[in-house]
């Protein structure tokens, strides 16, 4: 029997929802935005936090401003 060593911190997708506190429908949004992940042979997913986090920060600037634009037409909404 062989094992395979992964490199370390590999996260579960909960482990990775319950760290950042979010759904799974968000991870799987990220996912689908291009966040680091890794596919074990059996189709499990894992991901190592430091990639995760790196890929945030070049995500932010960008979630920033649409959250921003987000809140003025909510804003400009409930006004009208």
């Amino acid at each position: 029997m062989s094992v395979t060593t992964l490199p370390l911190p590999l996260l579960k997708q909960r482990e990775l929802q319950e760290y950042f506190g979010v759904s799974d429908w968000t991870v799987n949004g990220w996912i689908r935005k291009g966040c680091p992940v890794q596919y074990l042979p059996n189709g499990h997913r894992r991901f190592d936090l430091a990639d995760v986090r790196t890929w945030m920060a070049t995500q932010a600037p960008a979630g920033r401003e649409q959250r921003r634009r987000q809140s003025e037409h909510a804003l400009a909404q409930r006004s009208a």
